[in-house]
Formats: structure tokens, C-alpha cells, sequence
């Protein structure tokens, strides 16, 4: 799917001028560009979504990547909080454990929708299907929140980048967890205002963040990040439905994203030439895997 819109402030204009909500911009922008009517959209956005369910459906607990690195903590988090365990309430202690089960099928290379990247898999699907299941959303306004959340990653992707290699973690966990906190924000409730709020007020709590994969597998820490982004999405959310506003209009949020990725150095940006990548384990990780 491709959109027109090179910043969120183009979607909240076409929004009020046509007096549409958010989410019914982006479907007719993806009308437009791919000659399709609104419900053949519509129907194939539904199929994104149930491609996310029935992948988190299919989570296997006991495979394991070829790393023997992944696989597994996302059962772990399920009993956890199948036994009442929570330092957070029920929603969050979901998104985590849905987080970390898509991520870990990402790795043990399972079926999953690579949104906005293999690597970020987690942070979208944890939010919305934690959210459909806690508060019984119908499926429609779920698929309308993932519009929400295309129009936001492609407004990313134009004006920044979601790729890892160009842009550090920044670019995905980061486009995740914005994309992800736009559409949960709308399915509160949230005005356009909001949604686009939301997803800057994310996005800025994950800028600089490194793209340094041990053994270069989109696995550690890459799993774990997709918790921090999903979470960090919530929460987000939470703020901007307070009516808490980014001092930095989100447009400008993302051209900082930008910059910040073209001055990250090359060995920051999945090359596994620093960072996590070249501590001492992850370089004996490095090492068993090359052998």
C-alpha cells in the first residue's frame, strides 16, 4: 500500500477539508493509487489484520530459531500473567507477551506480516490484538485502526526512512511503535489531533535507538525492543488522549528521525560492527554461528 501523503499534517487537512475520519484518508488514497474500490481495500487490509491473528494464534512455544537464541520467553510471559502476575495491569501484560510470541515466530521463521519490518513485527500486533481481545473491539474498527496506522509508517517511510540499515532501530521499532500508537489512539476514541500526537509523542521517546543485532540475527535485541515499542505505544496513546500535545509538531518529529539516522555512523545501522553486537557474548555468539 502507498499513499500521497509525504506528512500527517497532509492527512489531518484531507481529513477536515473532506470531513472523513482519519482512517477513510488513507483507504482512498490506496483506492486511487491501485485502481481498486473501497471495499476491495478494505478487504485486503482485513486480511493483513487476520494474518496477524492467525499468526499469534499459531505461536509455538517449544520451537526454537536456528540460534537456539529465540524461542519460548513468550510462554513464559503468558503463564506469568495466567498466574496473576503483573507489576502492569492485564492490557500491558498482553501486549508484552503478544509482542515477544510475534517476534519469536518472526525468528523460529513462522508466517508473520512484516509491519512496517520483519524485525518490528511485534509492536503493531501486540497493541491492536490485545486490544480487541481486552475490549471486545469489533473486527471492522480494528481493521480501520491498521489504515490508521498505514497512513502514519508510509508518512515515515517518505519522509524518513523504516529501514534499519539507513536509520538505526529508530526506523523500525520506532515506526512500529508510532504507527502502533496512532491506531490504538484512535480506537479510544481519539480525534485526528490525537492520533497523529500519539504517534509523535512515540516516536520521540525512541529516537537515537541503535540497530546493533547479535550475529547479525534480527533476534537479540531485537525481540526484547519490540516489548519496549509496544508498551512505549500505550502509553504514548495515553498521553495524547489526555490532551498531553508534542511541543515539536510530529511532522518535525520525524524529519528528526531523519537526520538522526543519517548521522548515525555506519556501524550502528545492522551492521553488528558495535553496540551489542561486539560485547564480549555477542562476538562468542558471533563466533559459535560462524563455526
Amino acid at each position: 500500500m502507498t499513499v500521497a501523503f509525504e506528512t500527517l499534517q497532509g492527512i489531518l487537512d484531507s481529513a477536515q477539508r473532506e470531513n472523513i475520519p482519519f482512517w477513510r484518508v488513507i483507504l482512498q488514497d490506496d483506492c486511487a493509487e491501485r485502481s481498486v474500490s473501497a471495499q476491495q481495500s478494505f478487504e485486503t487490509m482485513r486480511g493483513m489484520y487476520r494474518a496477524m491473528k492467525e499468526a499469534d494464534a499459531a505461536y509455538d512455544a517449544q520451537l526454537r530459531s536456528a540460534s537456539g537464541m529465540a524461542g519460548g520467553d513468550g510462554e513464559k510471559l503468558a503463564r506469568f500473567r495466567a498466574q496473576g502476575g503483573h507489576l502492569v495491569g492485564d492490557y500491558l501484560s498482553e501486549v508484552m507477551e503478544k509482542a515477544v510470541k510475534m517476534a519469536e515466530s518472526n525468528a523460529c521463521m513462522r508466517r508473520i506480516v512484516a509491519a512496517p519490518t520483519a524485525g518490528s513485527c511485534g509492536v503493531i500486533p501486540a497493541v491492536l490484538l490485545a486490544c480487541e481481545a481486552q475490549k471486545r473491539v469489533p473486527e471492522e474498527r480494528m481493521v480501520e485502526a491498521l489504515f490508521v496506522a498505514a497512513g502514519i509508517g508510509e508518512v515515515i517511510a517518505a519522509s524518513a526512512s523504516i529501514a534499519g540499515a539507513e536509520g538505526g532501530c529508530q526506523a523500525e521499532i520506532g515506526s512500529a511503535s508510532a504507527m502502533a500508537a496512532g491506531a490504538v489512539a484512535y480506537l479510544e476514541g481519539g480525534a485526528p489531533e490525537d492520533i497523529v500526537h500519539a504517534a509523535a509523542l512515540a516516536l520521540k521517546n525512541m529516537l537515537g535507538l541503535t540497530c546493533d543485532p547479535v550475529a547479525g540475527l534480527v533476534e537479540v535485541p531485537c525481540i526484547k525492543r519490540n516489548v519496549s515499542g509496544a508498551v512505549n505505544a500505550v502509553t504514548s496513546a495515553q498521553l495524547a488522549l489526555a490532551g498531553v500535545r508534542s511541543v515539536i509538531p510530529p511532522d518535525e518529529v520525524i524529519d528528526a528521525m531523519r537526520r538522526i539516522g543519517h548521522l548515525l555512523p555506519a556501524c550502528l545501522r545492522e551492521t553488528s560492527q558495535e553496540g551489542l553486537a561486539t560485547t564480549p557474548t555477542g562476538q562468542q555468539i558471533a563466533r559459535r554461528m560462524r563455526g
